[in-house]
């Protein structure tokens, strides 16, 4: 079973910076991509959308992050980071990890985090 567990939010005035991570655990051959997604208050998507992305092709963000955020990963720790500068108060919401893994007794699959609260003050 692979879990995802992330850590990072939290509360922070506008200008200000955090930097969330994601570490995968449990049984898996290999990651395939990795991803942070956004739900903002009101969301009606059940994750939100992709903001920022990584994979064997190369990283990807969505516009309203660019030249602001960051993600990056260890991939010897399996883990994935999206440091945030520049906080804006738009950028307040919940924060999902995403990964797809491959392994043998379950093929490529995609796993969420539980989210992690970012709020920005204004």
């Amino acid at each position: 079973q692979v879990r995802l567990v992330e850590s990072g939010g939290g509360l922070v005035q506008a200008g200000g910076s955090l930097n969330l991570s994601c570490e995968v655990l449990g049984q898996f051959f290999k990651i395939n991509s990795m991803a942070w997604y956004f739900k903002a208050p009101g969301e009606q998507r059940y994750m939100g959308y992709e903001v920022a992305g990584i994979n064997s092709n190369g990283i990807r963000y969505v516009d309203s992050v660019k030249g602001r955020f960051t993600i990056s990963r260890d991939i010897a720790k399996n883990t994935v980071y999206l440091q945030m500068n520049s906080l804006k108060p738009e950028d307040t919401g919940i924060y999902y990890c995403n990964t797809n893994a491959y392994d043998c007794s379950t093929g490529s699959r995609t796993y969420w985090g539980q989210g992690t609260q970012v709020t920005v003050s204004s």
